[in-house]
């Protein structure tokens, strides 16, 4: 055991970083480093002060339930203190949860606790009173005993009403979560952008931003919403209706208050698990953020038996998701040639776990927002994860960033391409820049990808290590060659057997009957989508009447529009291009559409009307169903109103079904949408 006077500096080390931490997240609104990190070292600290109790301090970050007061509100006591949750950061963790609860109520192995599962909404925790059935008072958390009275804050959130229903009794204090949505985040971090502002990190710190600005108007504007979930009092003193949680949700959202609606029973810890699994990836589809799932025995009779510490009640425990945002280093930045030739530089990162996986590439997406951020090699930087998507870097952590001589130098963006050493450029209103040269290596091996990918050609085995060989060993300079392949010549490249080769060549000859519009995609013509190649090759059936359409005639295809129309009459109009497109004839490959010719003028069944899809189709892709309803003159949009004409609904649909119900939108489930498009 080390000597006392070591344990105290080390115990000094971690609060004096913990409240450095706390400062930037709860003050500043300015994280540095993740919520799972943060946790860790406060993990690390309780620890220590539990092996020796001696050394614990008034002061000590172990002694309070989180946060401080911010300055600019007048402070106000909470009647009941706002105490944080116990977290768990896997299934063992809730399992171990589960055993304790079960013990503390006496029960034995085999009975099952009942239990309600909340998401964890990812925001800014408030207390909301109510009286004479009036909003009355706003308090944030605070440290949890005290917290900022942001009343005419919270009467600027729309989603929190300013009166409750005819049976809410006289005096309310409710509790939930004020958040910003994904979309708000995104317009508000444009608009502060635009204005020379820094964006915030991530939507929680915009709402806690947003709820501490002392500008309601300017609360107004952010478009928060909220979701309550906790009643702490009553006039009758009770604070449980029903004596359960399940009965306070009903009881919240029959007075108008507004409810996270996927909340669910659960009997027993098998049942809290399978809600968790679900959630873990159904989350990327909600419109808000949530890091977790909350799990709360229902029985409050039951809580009141298992009571809670100075911290946390022992009847609940927050399920945290893999942290979706972590701390690492910036090896070096490196640049990217893709295949319409934009350079774009990107961060290559000390190896980092991130949302389950790791991760050592990460976007920067322009040499602008790269100069913006001021991100530099050599930095610690902050990088994050949202479902799927590329992980990107949100900023450097400049605490951390040597001084002087040590200090990592500012990125330039190389002039020339890395590649082919040709000189850049980037169009008057463009971020961007580009490679010009159409021989440039990395653009011919990006577009043969592209061309041979299934959403395009779809030649499967036709992969990006082989693509790479075949420009290498100068077989292909551009997707006419592919054509020119034999099994032969194949099969002396690496990892390249007979059979290997014989099968792509049959996958190659196969891919001739390919519709025009597949083609039309997989030529890579900047701007045009699957959806514009779809309405293009129906219109004009195929490359014949393309060739000859004027641009105001390629312009006025209804879903095109002007930008599109010009790349490809550009396209078109270049002798490379137009002998690329005789040769790829040559070679057998189909230039007509078997989806007929359209007559410009004549009525298309869609033509006016907007749709919506939620949930997953099981019969075709999102992008499929676009180009369906895109082909017949009508839109898909990202959103439901009242001009939506119809929601098409899959399995595990989301939000915008419930939106859909409320403004008396029309619902197709997928056989009334396929019966549709195929009329």
């Amino acid at each position: 055991m080390p000597p006392n006077d070591a344990v105290a500096r080390k115990l000094a080390e971690l609060r004096a970083s913990i409240r450095h931490h706390e400062e930037r997240y709860y003050v500043f609104h300015d994280p540095e480093i993740s919520d799972a990190e943060f946790d860790r070292l406060l993990a690390r600290l309780t620890a220590l002060e539990a092996e020796h109790p001696e050394l614990v301090t008034p002061d000590s970050p172990t002694q309070r339930v989180a946060g401080r007061a911010v300055d600019g509100f007048k402070t106000v006591e909470h009647a009941v203190p706002m105490l944080s949750l116990d977290n768990a950061y896997d299934e063992a963790g809730l399992v171990a949860w589960d055993e304790r609860v079960r013990k503390g109520l006496e029960l034995g192995d085999d009975t099952l606790v009942d239990y309600v599962a909340e998401l964890k909404i990812d925001g800014l925790s408030i207390a909301v009173h109510y009286r004479d059935g009036l909003l009355a008072q706003g308090i944030t958390r605070g440290d949890g005993l005290r917290g900022e009275d942001v009343t005419s804050n919270v009467r600027a959130v729309r989603g929190i009403p300013l009166s409750l229903r005819s049976s809410a009794p006289g005096s309310v204090e409710v509790r939930g979560e004020i958040f910003l949505s994904r979309s708000s985040f995104d317009r508000v971090n444009r608009e502060r952008v635009v204005a020379g502002e820094s964006p915030f990190a991530n939507p929680r710190n915009a709402a806690a931003g947003t709820m501490r600005t002392l500008d309601a108007a300017l609360v107004a504007g952010r478009g928060l919403g909220a979701y309550l979930y906790q009643l702490v009092e009553s006039e009758a003193g009770s604070g449980d209706p029903g004596g359960s949680q399940a009965a306070v949700l009903d009881t919240l959202a029959t007075w108008g208050l507004p409810v996270e609606r996927h909340w669910t029973d659960c009997r027993g810890i098998e049942a809290v698990l399978a809600y968790c699994r679900e959630w873990g990836d159904a989350r990327q589809d909600l419109p808000f953020d949530t890091d977790g799932i909350v799990v709360k025995v229902d029985d409050f009779e039951a809580r009141q038996r298992l009571g809670h510490t100075a911290k946390f009640p022992r009847w609940a425990m927050a399920f945290k998701f893999p942290a979706e945002q972590a701390t690492t280093r910036l090896l070096r930045i490196d640049v990217n040639v893709g295949r319409t030739g934009a350079v774009t530089p990107f961060a290559v990162l000390e190896p980092v776990e991130l949302a389950g996986t790791t991760v050592q590439l990460a976007t920067l997406h322009n040499a602008e927002d790269v100069s913006r951020k001021d991100i530099r090699a050599g930095d610690i930087v902050l990088v994050e994860k949202g479902g799927d998507i590329i992980p990107k870097v949100v900023k450097p952590i400049l605490s951390q960033r040597p001084e002087g001589a040590d200090a990592p130098r500012p990125f330039v963006m190389s002039s020339t391409c890395p590649v082919c050493d040709t000189s850049l450029e980037r169009g008057y209103d463009e971020v961007v820049w580009r490679c010009p040269n159409s021989a440039c290596p990395a653009k011919i091996q990006r577009g043969l990808l592209h061309f041979a990918s299934r959403r395009a050609m779809d030649i499967e085995g036709l992969g990006e290590a082989l693509i790479a060989q075949l420009v290498e060993c100068e077989l292909v300079s551009d997707v006419a060659d592919i054509y020119a392949l034999e099994a032969e010549t194949l099969t002396g490249l690496d990892r390249m057997a007979a059979r290997s080769s014989s099968n792509l060549v049959v996958e190659i000859e196969a891919s001739k009957e390919r519709n025009f519009a597949h083609l039309l995609f997989g030529l890579g013509i900047r701007h045009v989508g699957e959806g514009a190649a779809d309405l293009l090759a129906r219109r004009f059936g195929g490359l014949d009447g393309l060739m000859v359409a004027s641009l105001e005639e390629i312009e006025a295809v209804h879903g095109v529009g002007p930008i599109v129309a010009a790349s490809v009459r550009a396209f078109l109009d270049q002798k490379e291009n137009r002998r690329l497109l005789q040769r790829l004839a040559d070679a057998g490959v189909r230039m007509d559409s078997d989806r007929g010719s359209a007559d410009d003028d004549a009525p298309q069944p869609l033509a006016g009307q907007t749709f919506v899809v939620t949930g997953i189709l099981s019969t075709m892709s999102r992008d499929e169903a676009r180009s369906a309803i895109e082909r017949l003159g009508g839109k898909l949009t990202g959103s439901v109103s009242r001009k939506t004409t119809g929601l098409v609904v899959g399995a595990d649909p989301g939000s915008k079904l419930e939106k859909a119900r409320e403004l008396g939108v029309e619902t197709l489930d997928e056989a009334a949408f396929r019966k549709l498009i195929m009329a």
